[in-house]
């Protein structure tokens, strides 16, 4: 299980690290309409959680260390923050629904919390990798004792 959550620990990173390519698309595609950001929707708000559910499940039955299931599980939350700050950047717009300095703001937040899930998602992996090396066996020490003498 512990190969496993290593498996899905990177694949959650990769996610993760494709969600900025995806951010870029919907931000440089001109015209920019409706489905300008549809990949960044579906990865963020469908892919990035059933994975972090998986890192989650995974870490867990790796008996991992509370505090590393507890950091797997903490992208879920950082999804919801996402979502929250999207919402309220599109609606901090002026009247003819052009950008406000409060939405840019609150998107540049979106962004910001982004780049903190990244940075959870590698420790996450950095634990799986480290949980799943083998531990280097006991090394034992021959002591010769002379008959007779104190051990």
């Amino acid at each position: 299980m512990r190969k496993v959550f290593v498996v899905v620990s990177a694949l959650s990173l990769v996610s993760f690290a494709v969600q900025f390519v995806f951010a870029a698309v919907g931000a440089f595609t001109k015209p920019a309409g409706d489905g300008a950001y549809a990949l960044h929707s579906v990865n963020g708000m469908a892919v990035i959680p059933v994975l972090t559910l998986l890192t989650v499940l995974f870490a867990a039955l790796a008996r991992a260390p509370g505090r590393l299931i507890g950091l797997a599980a903490l992208p879920l939350g950082l999804v919801v923050v996402q979502a929250l700050l999207a919402a309220l950047a599109n609606g901090a717009t002026d009247a003819g629904g052009g950008s406000t300095p409060l939405g840019l703001t609150i998107a540049g937040l979106h962004a910001v919390n982004g780049i903190v899930a990244v940075h959870v998602v590698v420790n996450v992996l950095r634990g799986a990798r480290q949980l799943s090396r083998p531990e280097p066996a006991a090394e034992t020490t021959t002591v010769a004792v002379r008959e007779g003498e104190p051990v």
